[in-house]
């Protein structure tokens, strides 16, 4: 279904109607609303739903909220009728039933001339009282689902909730066994009264409104006999969003973060626990029994498990219902699955939907983690079931641990609810509303999870769209926190709106109305018109980003002409340079993630991100392509230069091109860092060469060829993910680096450790490895070497920790304290390896380096690593270094010994003397 179909629907009905006088004496029922397809028509100043619609199969459906508003409202029924027969709707035999005679008498004289008389799976519409469905249920179901008819049904529900105490009215009020399958209930709670304009499109406030349903009577029934739910290493789940109405958490942690929820939808129900394992926990074994017995709903019917959830079918029989080994069917009562596969999606839907029970298992984190690039939230198997549900699948995950269960009734047994929240916090945006501390303490959860909810792109959906809309509006009413170094963001609210504002943007319908809104000072900086840039790569490793040197302001959208080359073979575009996500961060400098990527799956395509950001073309592991050319239709240029190609005169023009970010492309390395610092530098050449020579020593000390197979790169931001640098493809840095990499009279006076350092990271090697005593310290192999050999910088004047003094008063402290291996970490460890540089040379380490480029079949655990790099390295030098390397407490075996026996000894080592 499309937007539009939808969009369509609600103009078709509220033809020519502008006000509805809902004033009284009749009081509707509010009306709760959960499926893809349904959407209001009337609703009230408090956002209660009065009136509304839906799709179902091929069918059609209204219903009102009274029945009273058959005959009080000629114009709208007209419509509804005209809309609910179709086309052509003159021919279609429209019939009524007898305890609805006035809408008859009322549109007699109307083209559909409606007759009274019983429901007939023949007809074409059939309106009826929401009291007299009872018989006809299925059939009516069915009438809709595959016969193309159409239903009205009218009346209220909160007085035979009164009359009947006990019952739940969403699955036992009598058009509720209709109506529901199509996503709309007949509610308990009666809806206000007054006299209501008529909107020109869907009024979307209506998701907000509280339905008046606690799940007090289903938390009680499912949590009989269990006090708390423990979640164990080896099954570790996914995360699931609870966003349906009548969704529900059942298991989770007291931030909100839910592995278990059950939610109503439509006649069914629906269980979800976010790994398939627990199905077959004996701890979780009274929950098991009453989640099948909830999902059953009384009938005692057959409950039907997926073969692959063998282990668990001992666990699960012993409900006492009559459990098999199937795949789906739906003549079950209960169907038993998994997430992992998708092919019966819709016929679980419709499953669930008239009336049957479904328990499904399994996460998406590991499908995101394999699946990089992908949204879970649409792409995911599981996810394409539940949606619609009101409860998806993520791909975060959940720590172990005991999880108490929620105490039914009590105040605050809910637990979070996205869609209550979000209401909260929009009444507070808007309105002023005052948040709880508790509230307050989840905003930064509900960011994330409307960011993820936003991804769903659902935006045939009616319930989707509203979302949309009361975020843009909540955007339109705050704007983004301009933040940045001097203005950090430390507040939940702030949080929510830095982390949500792009999906809103992404997911609205009018991206550019709501951009200055999101920018007060948004200014548009010169563009070059239709620029090309040629590509070439060679990727032998990892996924490469090609620098374009443009690009593109916040909000601004180019076209670009892809060769054919690039096209569905993996490729992508990003917009950004800064890729670390920052979310978790208690102050924010600026927002959790600012770029974007798209995948070139066409020769034409267009590309926008909301902050902006440098554009690179995205080549894919082991690509070969030669002077490739993409078109951009409209970009800012960079400051950017690189090695060979920039020519002085070049370089004048460029380092004052408008954008904010510059790179320095060289030969085995690019700088990203903001335009104000390399707008002075002068002779971008010599800083070239400068780097090209360290780069050099980078790979000459890991005994790797000279030209890198992919450049390193340095990206410098406002803030980063974690630390002051840290490792990777990209190397990331703080700001106030910046400088730094860009002086080369004080790289090569004072040096430049820390880049080193992280550059150093990116050459271990887990063969050489004994993780986690030799993270931070080999590493620095590399930044000795460089300042040394490279740029003539004493060890000792490139960190004090280097110093000589240092260095012995670790090695000391370290053999009085037991030589204990747990306490060989860092500048600790990095004196073993400065020990072995002292009386053996760089030479030896390259040689070690080397031989284990060709090696085969390395253990995995320290214990063999390290016995074996005693080995290597002994054998490099043609010395024994057993009793060295026992001496700083290896774990050194005797069999390692006896191989290096026929070798002299190095008796008289720097550790020897503290024996």
């Amino acid at each position: 279904m499309t937007e539009n179909k939808i969009h369509e629907a609600y103009a078709s009905l509220m033809r020519g109607v502008q006000q509805l006088d809902l004033s009284g004496p009749c009081v509707p029922s509010d009306l709760v609303l959960i499926g893809h397809d349904a959407f209001p028509l009337a609703m009230n100043a408090r956002g209660q739903v009065l009136m509304a619609a839906s799709f179902y199969g091929d069918g059609r459906l209204v219903v009102l909220g009274h029945e009273a508003y058959l005959t009080a409202f000629p114009a709208l029924m007209e419509n509804a009728l005209a809309w609910l027969a179709g086309s052509p709707c003159s021919s279609t035999r429209v019939v009524v039933h007898p305890g609805c005679k006035g809408l008859a008498d009322a549109l007699g004289g109307s083209r559909l001339r409606p007759e009274v008389g019983a429901f007939s799976k023949d007809d074409g519409v059939y309106v009826t009282d929401a009291y007299s469905v009872g018989p006809d249920v299925r059939d009516m179901v069915a009438f809709m689902k595959v016969t193309k008819g159409g239903l009205l049904i009218a009346g209220q529900a909160w007085s035979w909730a009164k009359d009947n105490p006990g019952q739940n009215t969403l699955q036992d009020f009598p058009a509720n066994k209709v109506s529901s399958v199509a996503g709309i209930y007949f509610s308990d709670q009666p809806g206000e009264l007054g006299t209501f304009p008529v909107p020109p499109q869907i009024p979307s406030s209506w998701l907000s409104v509280p339905i008046g349903k606690d799940f007090k009577d289903d938390l009680e029934f499912l949590l009989q006999g269990v006090s708390e739910f423990e979640i164990r290493g080896g099954a570790i789940p996914s995360e699931v969003l609870v966003h349906g109405p009548l969704a529900f958490p059942i298991g989770a942690t007291p931030n909100g973060r839910a592995f278990l929820a059950g939610a109503y939808y439509g006649q069914g129900r629906v269980i979800v626990v976010t790994h398939e394992g627990y199905m077959g926990h004996e701890q979780m074994a009274p929950f098991w029994i009453n989640a099948l017995r909830w999902l059953d709903g009384g009938r005692n019917g057959p409950v039907g498990i997926l073969p692959q959830l063998d282990f668990a079918f001992p666990l699960l029989s012993q409900s006492g219902l009559p459990c098999q080994k199937t795949g789906f069917k739906s003549d079950l009562s209960v169907y038993v699955g998994t997430c992992y596969s998708g092919d019966n999606a819709q016929n679980i839907q419709d499953f669930v939907a008239e009336g049957g029970g479904l328990l499904i298992g399994g996460h998406a984190w590991y499908w995101a983690q394999t699946h990089p690039g992908l949204n879970p939230m649409t792409e995911y198997a599981g996810n394409r079931i539940l949606n619609r549900m009101g409860l998806s699948l993520l791909g975060s995950t959940l720590e172990a641990g005991r999880i108490k269960a929620p105490v039914p009734g009590q105040n605050g047994s809910e637990g979070y609810h996205f869609r209550h929240l979000l209401h909260r916090f929009a009444g507070h945006v808007t309105s002023g509303q005052a948040l709880t501390g508790q509230e307050e303490a989840r905003l930064k959860k509900l960011g994330g999870d409307c960011s993820n909810y936003l991804k769903m792109q659902a935006h045939d959906s009616a319930s989707y769209t509203s979302v949309v809309e009361m975020l843009t509006n909540v955007l339109k009413e705050t704007g983004i926190p301009q933040v940045g170094h001097a203005s950090p963001v430390n507040n939940a609210k702030d949080h929510l709106l830095l982390s949500v504002g792009p999906e809103v943007y992404k997911a609205c319908q009018d991206p550019d109305a709501l951009l200055p809104y999101l920018f007060k000072d948004l200014s548009f900086k010169p563009v070059w018109p239709n620029h090309r840039v040629l590509i070439s790569c060679s990727a032998t490793g990892g996924e490469q980003w090609l620098s374009t040197g443009m690009y593109l302001s916040p909000g601004m959208k180019t076209h670009m002409a892809m060769p054919q080359e690039v096209i569905g073979k993996g490729w992508q575009v990003q917009i950004g340079c800064q890729t670390d996500n920052i979310g978790g961060a208690g102050e924010l400098r600026r927002a959790p993630v600012v770029h974007e990527r798209f995948p070139i799956d066409s020769q034409m395509m267009q590309v926008c991100n909301l902050w902006g950001g440098l554009l690179y073309l995205i080549a894919p592991p082991h690509t070969q392509v030669e002077g490739v050319e993409v078109v951009f239709q409209q970009v800012v240029p960079a400051p950017y230069y690189k090695s060979g190609v920039t020519t002085p005169a070049e370089w004048e023009i460029l380092r004052n091109a408008p954008s904010p970010w510059a790179e320095l492309e060289f030969e085995n390395i690019i700088i990203t860092l903001h335009s104000d610092v390399v707008r002075r530098l002068d002779r971008p050449d010599l800083l070239a060469a400068l780097w090209d020579n360290i780069m050099r020593g980078v790979a000459d000390l890991a005994a790797v060829p000279a030209k890198f197979p992919r450049k390193e790169r340095f990206v410098v931001d406002v803030q980063i993910s974690h630390g002051y640098m840290h490792a990777g493809y990209p190397v990331m840095m703080q700001s106030d680096v910046a400088w730094a990499l860009v002086d080369p009279l004080a790289i090569r006076s004072s040096g430049i450790w820390g880049p080193i350092h992280e550059l150093g990271h990116n050459q271990q090697r887990a063969a050489w490895e004994f993780p986690s005593h030799t993270t931070e310290c080999t590493c620095n192999l590399w930044s000795v070497y460089v300042h040394e050999e490279v740029l003539g910088v004493k060890r000792e004047q490139a960190h004090p920790n280097m110093s000589l003094e240092n260095r012995q008063c670790r090695a000391r402290d370290y053999a009085k304290g037991g030589r204990n291996l747990a306490s060989w970490d860092m500048w600790v460890a990095l004196e073993t390896y400065m020990q072995l540089l002292d009386q053996f040379g760089w030479g030896a380490f390259k040689k070690v380096f080397a031989a284990y480029h060709t090696m085969q079949n390395v253990p995995n655990d320290n214990k063999s690593k390290m016995n074996l790099y005693a080995e290597v390295f002994s054998l490099t030098v043609m010395k024994n270094l057993s009793s060295f390397f026992k001496a700083w407490g290896w774990p050194i075996e005797p069999a390692t010994e006896e191989k290096l026996s026929s070798l002299p000894v190095w008796s008289d080592h720097p550790m020897a003397q503290y024996d």
